[in-house]
């Protein structure tokens, strides 16, 4: 079960998630356990992650950010071109998300 996310919380995400790098690349082999395994390490370790999906088939890249999303229980942030952005809340919160628009527009002023 993915986590849904208000529009304001996800764009709290996408600014976060401009200066991050891809964690992990899904090659031509698809989605392997040991991907799905290195990609929940890493939610766990960062909570807001970015992953680099090999590939030139959109509607390929879009099935497996849904199966990736549903399978770890994380929230679709962003898809741009081959970059899947995801979040999930680890044990440890490192990132915060804003409870209402309000507080978006104050965290963003500080």
């Amino acid at each position: 079960m993915k986590i849904e996310l208000q529009p304001f919380q996800r764009q709290h995400l996408k600014g976060l998630a401009q200066t991050l790098n891809p964690v992990v690349m899904i090659g031509n082999n698809g989605l392997s356990d040991s991907v799905l395994r290195e990609i929940a390490i890493s939610l766990d370790a960062h909570e807001l992650i970015k992953i680099r999906v090999q590939g030139d088939d959109r509607a390929a890249r879009i099935a497996l950010y849904e199966q990736i999303c549903d399978e770890l229980s994380a929230a679709p942030v962003q898809h741009i071109g081959k970059l899947l952005v995801l979040w999930r809340p680890s044990d440890k919160q490192r990132i915060v998300l804003p409870k209402n628009k309000k507080a978006l527009k104050l965290a963003s002023q500080s």
